[in-house]
């Protein structure tokens, strides 16, 4: 019985261990950074997306996580924990009168936006799931750039 009994605590033991090790292994975190912030009012807002289609999200209503930060001598960043494996795209709002929301002029936002794989954004070159996206399968840090218009 006394056998039986540590059998038992060395199984209940092990199967947690290795199912631990095993959920620890496949979730990752995604540290993203902005530079360059034209000044430190407000927050920077990171949003982080998973979905064909999410993009572009100006309501903010499709996104995966949200984190927002306060911004020191024009850097911000966060780090999104415990992703799975898969496929992501980021987007960025410097969100100066913190809103929550982007605000635009005529055409173009007010404040400065941005978008994983973007150096600049048109009316040729418009951000979508497909083109911001990456691959997440280990711990990974970006760069993000800030457009203003």
């Amino acid at each position: 019985m006394k056998q039986l009994l540590v059998l038992l605590v060395v199984y209940l033991f092990t199967t947690t261990l290795f199912s631990f090790k095993y959920t620890e292994q496949n979730n990752y975190s995604l540290s993203v950074k902005v530079s360059n912030l034209k000044n430190d009012k407000g927050l920077v807002q990171f949003t982080l997306y998973n979905k064909e289609g999410t993009i572009p999200d100006e309501d903010y209503k499709n996104y995966y996580k949200i984190l927002k930060c306060k911004i020191e001598n024009g850097v911000s960043k966060v780090t999104f924990k415990d992703l799975p494996k898969g496929k992501y795209a980021v987007n960025i709002l410097h969100d100066e009168n913190k809103n929550g929301k982007i605000d635009k002029g005529i055409i173009f936002p007010k404040e400065g936006v941005g978008f994983s794989n973007f150096e600049s954004i048109g009316f040729s070159n418009r951000p979508n799931f497909n083109k911001a996206s990456f691959e997440i399968n280990d711990n990974k840090t970006l760069s993000v750039k800030v457009i203003y218009f």
